[in-house]
């Protein structure tokens, strides 16, 4: 049976490589003008217009409970849509579009911190560090399990 390749597209975030399936990249944004949007829980930091799209910010390290980016770094976005809605996901950087044979594909590692376990598929191993896999419909599925617990 053929080996079939599964391509992401990597990014950073407090220094962890992850990687979000290149089908769920609808784009890169350098960064963005956002709109502040009163009473919203925490991990968004609001709205953007993307072409006249109105595109809701989440901000990644708020969302999995990861220090501040420090002051001057680069503030990066990947837009992927979740229920037909755009989402604009605020990360560190972007990196390339990496492909990886799918039997590399590995479960989390049980030492994988408990905040990337809870937004992730697996990983692959590279030469000296873990590209964590992002899951976005896990990612961005925290509003509706805050609001339950409210």
């Amino acid at each position: 049976m053929e080996n079939k390749n599964k391509d992401f597209v990597t990014i950073r975030l407090a220094n962890q490589l992850c990687g979000i399936p290149i089908l769920d990249v609808h784009d890169v944004l350098s960064e963005q003008s956002i709109t502040a949007v009163p009473l919203a829980p925490p991990a968004v930091s609001g709205v953007l217009n993307l072409r006249g799209r109105i595109v809701t910010a989440i901000n990644l390290r708020k969302r999995l409970g990861l220090p501040e980016q420090e002051a001057g770094g680069e503030n990066m976005s990947i837009v992927v849509e979740y229920q037909g809605e755009p989402y604009s996901l605020l990360i560190d950087s972007v990196g390339d579009v990496l492909s990886f044979p799918e039997d590399s594909f590995e479960n989390n590692p049980v030492t994988l911190d408990s905040c990337w376990q809870e937004v992730s598929n697996g990983i692959f191993r590279l030469k000296g560090e873990l590209l964590v896999i992002l899951d976005v419909e896990k990612l961005l599925n925290f509003e509706t399990g805050q609001s339950a617990a409210a």
